[in-house]
């Protein structure tokens, strides 16, 4: 059974159609990006999958359960997590303390006057886990506003891991990053899905990226499906070609 499934989905806004006609499916371990020019409608169907509005037509399911109307908070329960294209972090706090709050959250005690000393251990072992996981731990008391904008994005994915997602979602997980910061989120996109089992769908720009990391990737255009494949039927396909490829080039 596949874990995400829409089927005829499509979405206006007034006049305006921002995605027409989707179908696709995401089986359980994939690891799937989504690529198109700006304004094919990735953010759109991110929104969709994540439930910040629902689709005009056509239907949405995960995990065996129709998600079609179902809001984003009720989603997250159910695991999809979603990080956008703006970090979202605390910047007055450190790398330990974002995580640490993201962890208190996902285990219900982030209103609790006081917890006991073995529900605070759990925490701090959780914290330490997500940290070594995304590779950070060496900065774990840094301030997060002032590390590079690459270790905020890192930041921003332990956090997102803290609530065990069985399907994450990453807007544009490179955007303004160098070399160095590139290759470090490239392969913890690897690892997470590798060695975590995480499913995973990513917007990216970046076809080295694209090519070198995803399994299977879904090409958009103008709000439709333009194309689906692996990496080498992608780079083939003329369509893709003419739509994205040869004009990113």
């Amino acid at each position: 059974m596949s874990l995400l499934t829409l089927q005829n989905v499509s979405r206006r806004f007034g006049a305006v159609t921002a995605l027409n006609n989707i179908s696709l499916s995401v089986e359980p371990g994939e690891l799937r990006a989504v690529i198109g020019p700006n304004g094919a409608g990735k953010t759109t169907l991110f929104n969709l999958i994540s439930g910040f509005f629902p689709p005009s037509d056509g239907n949405i399911v995960f995990d065996g359960e129709p998600i079609t109307a179902v809001n984003p908070a009720v989603l997250v329960k159910k695991g999809i997590i979603r990080t956008f294209q703006i970090t979202e972090i605390f910047l007055d706090l450190t790398v330990y303390e974002n995580i640490r709050v993201a962890v208190e959250v996902a285990m219900g005690i982030s209103l609790r006057p006081w917890v006991n000393a073995a529900m605070r251990a759990r925490v701090n072992a959780r914290v330490e886990e997500l940290m070594e996981i995304v590779k950070i731990s060496h900065k774990a008391d840094k301030i997060a506003g002032e590390m590079s904008h690459g270790d905020q994005r890192v930041v921003e994915v332990g956090i997102a891991l803290s609530r065990h997602p069985k399907l994450l979602l990453l807007d544009e997980p490179t955007a303004g990053m160098g070399d160095e910061e590139t290759n470090h989120m490239t392969g913890l996109i690897r690892s997470l899905n590798k060695e975590q089992k995480i499913t995973m769908l990513f917007i990216e720009h970046d076809m080295n990226i694209v090519f070198g990391v995803a399994d299977r990737i879904t090409v958009l255009d103008n709000g439709t499906m333009l194309a689906e494949g692996n990496a080498r039927e992608i780079a083939d396909n003329p369509r893709v070609q003419a739509a994205y490829l040869g004009q990113a080039a």
